[in-house]
């Protein structure tokens, strides 16, 4: 699972009670640690490890840059400092948790010792003056179910923000010419969101095999016996071999370019040089956490790291078509690709052998694994990005090749007009688990507009709330 490392700066303010502040503070770094969060305090800028002046705003900004914070947690231990929180928001420029603990029952002589509510609202207020988007957790008590969910919640969203901030994509070869659906603007990819491309032509991979082959053959070894055990082989010796110098090739050139995804030009160029489709490479490549996606798909590739971030790294996404409506069910929907998803999410030992539409071998064949579904898409034109979100569920269906899952969703009607009317194409990114909220709330950081496929957005937000 992903580690996400916050800073921790509870604040008070000085008109209400700095003993129950302090109490609180050390009450929620208290649940933070058995909650098993990494967290940066800040018991040595002061000695109450508090936020409620300018002169220590600086000190722990300084601080959490050192640490390399990628997200800031504010506690209001009482009602709090609104414009140092903002202030230390702003500076620091990562996502931004506001929450407050519930406030006991008054003296019976009528005085309050925090109003950690009425502070919210003000430190909300206060952040939106200072442009600082934030997440809002609900007021409640560190035993609530509704704070250990929300925090990891958070968690996960600083990963989406994290991975969307530092994405280099190796590209390797250009796109497929016939398809014109997965061009993509790098000038503009690189200046609105610090998206890199490492561009590569196809003999610098098909050398890098070679390479392998001479130079590693001991990791090439290794993936052919992780390929003999995990799959069942129905191709020939010199194929098997290339698909894992391939693997191989790719994950050398990942390392060589700082990248943490792959976009390929998976046909027909690559056939002509080694005689393989390269679905069982990026199939491993993906098991392992390195997103491949198919016909040089840059925003496909955008997309899988998106989802594999939201989902903490606990399980595999998958890279897939839309392609037909299913026979059966009135909203069932085929999501199929050649063969490049990961093994782990297949519900069979996946046939390495050939594809539907190409001759040539290298391909898996298995059906992955039913259950509840996140499927996205990371897209844009015309200067405008979004992330088309939604849930599916797995059903059975008639046998496919390739690796395919049959879904359902609750109106494919409107799902087709979604994805026809753009700005997405006919590509799409799934992942056995319920990322929508997290993905939903990242988009505020990312600057990404959030767009559903069905009417459930006052659901998420709703989740979101902690209802």
């Amino acid at each position: 699972m992903e580690k996400i490392k916050l800073g921790y700066a509870p604040t008070r303010r000085s008109i209400f009670s700095a003993p129950d502040a302090l109490k609180y503070r050390n009450l929620t770094a208290d649940r933070l640690h058995e909650l098993g969060v990494d967290f940066v305090d800040i018991t040595d800028i002061n000695d109450e490890g508090l936020l409620f002046n300018d002169a220590d705003m600086q000190k722990i900004a300084e601080k959490f840059k050192a640490e390399k914070i990628e997200g800031l947690f504010l506690p209001h231990c009482n009602f709090g400092t609104e414009y140092v929180c903002a202030r230390l928001a702003k500076e620091l420029n990562v996502p931004v948790l506001l929450w407050g603990p519930l406030d006991e029952r008054p003296e019976p002589n009528g005085v309050r010792l925090r109003d950690t509510q009425c502070g919210l609202f003000a430190t909300g207020k206060v952040l939106r003056r200072f442009q600082v988007p934030f997440t809002y957790m609900t007021n409640c008590r560190l035993s609530d179910p509704a704070f250990e969910r929300g925090l990891r919640d958070f968690m996960a969203v600083c990963n989406v923000v994290k991975t969307f901030r530092h994405t280099r994509i190796l590209q390797i070869s250009t796109r497929p010419f016939d398809f014109w659906t997965t061009m993509c603007n790098e000038g503009e990819l690189l200046e609105r969101f610090n998206i890199q491309l490492s561009p590569i032509p196809m003999p610098e991979l098909t050398q890098e095999m070679r390479l392998a082959k001479e130079q590693t053959p001991d990791e090439v070894e290794q993936v052919l016996g992780y390929i003999r055990e995990n799959m069942d082989v129905r191709i020939a010796e010199e194929a098997l071999e290339n698909v894992a110098a391939l693997k191989v090739a790719m994950k050398h050139l990942v390392k060589k370019y700082g990248c943490n995804a792959v976009a390929i030009q998976c046909w027909n160029a690559l056939q002509q040089e080694i005689g393989i489709m390269p679905c069982a490479a990026n199939a491993l490549m993906n098991d392992e956490g390195i997103p491949v996606v198919c016909e040089t798909d840059i925003h496909g590739a955008i997309t899988a790291l998106l989802v594999e971030a939201a989902g903490m790294g606990e399980t595999r996404s998958f890279f897939a078509d839309w392609t037909v409506r299913h026979p059966d069910i009135e909203n069932g929907e085929l999501l199929q690709h050649c063969g490049p998803w990961p093994v782990s999410v297949a519900q069979q030992k996946p046939v390495l052998g050939y594809p539907l539409a190409f001759k040539h071998p290298g391909s898996l064949t298995a059906e992955a694994k039913h259950g509840e579904l996140t499927l996205c898409r990371f897209d844009g034109d015309n200067g405008e990005y979004s992330i088309l979100l939604g849930n599916a569920k797995g059903v059975d269906g008639p046998n496919c090749m390739g690796t395919y899952l049959w879904i359902e969703v609750e109106n494919i009607k409107r799902l087709e007009d979604k994805i026809v009317c753009g700005p997405y194409i006919h590509h799409c990114v799934g992942i056995h688990k319920n990322v929508v909220p997290v993905l939903y709330e990242a988009c505020k950081y990312m600057n990404v507009t959030p767009d559903f496929y069905d009417p459930i957005e006052e659901q998420v937000r709703a989740y979101l709330r902690g209802e």
